[in-house]
């Protein structure tokens, strides 16, 4: 059996949380790596992309980028359509996901704290709610993104989507998707899942 190991900072949440839930999922053996700051800097040179995370399989290459490390994981292990266009619907809804991040990352380095409030105000009222509606649109009987089987995608939107849920982000509602239900239907059934239920277990 080929070594697996998932390499992340030392953080429960964002692109690596994704690809841990997915390998957990799949009920694949694998190293959880994570890394504080001063690690990441020794062995950042090293990464495909100068960023993490990395995923590592004995007798491949290690990969980075997490889409392609979660598309991967989902079609090795049947958490992924295997159907071309509707596993690139899927994978376009994990683009969106990073599309919302590359939006929202510089508005949390902002230094002035009024500044800040009214940047994440306005993408509150404007941005977050739109992105909501799009994802919304692509769900169809749910519970989740293909239907009745969790897939890679649903574990992106979740992990994505449950910082702002549990009104941790300053100045964004908690219920910010209110306009979306599908989308929070889909929420519910990947948070009720009982492997991600385990995982969340087993990490507290």
């Amino acid at each position: 059996m080929a070594k697996i190991t998932l390499t992340y900072f030392d953080f429960s949440g964002s692109r690596g949380e994704a690809c841990r839930l997915a390998l957990h999922l799949a009920g694949v053996d694998f190293t959880d790596e994570r890394l504080n700051r001063a690690q990441w800097e020794a062995r950042k040179p090293s990464a495909p992309f100068g960023s993490l995370p990395v995923l590592s399989v004995d007798g491949h290459a290690p990969m980075g980028q997490s889409n392609a490390i979660l598309a991967l994981v989902g079609r090795l292990y049947g958490l992924h359509p295997k159907d071309d266009w509707e596993a690139a619907r899927h994978e376009a809804v994990m683009c969106a996901v990073e599309d919302m991040r590359v939006k929202l990352g510089p508005l949390a380095r902002i230094k002035d704290p009024v500044e800040k409030q009214r940047a994440r105000e306005e993408v509150a009222a404007g941005y977050l709610p739109e992105w909501g509606a799009q994802i919304e649109r692509q769900i169809g009987d749910g519970p989740f993104l293909g239907g009745a089987a969790i897939q890679v995608a649903d574990l992106k939107l979740f992990v994505a989507m449950t910082p702002f849920l549990a009104g941790k982000i300053d100045h964004v509602p908690a219920d910010v998707w209110k306009g979306s239900p599908k989308l929070l239907a889909l929420f519910a059934a990947v948070k009720a899942h009982p492997q991600v239920q385990a995982w969340h277990a087993r990490a507290a």
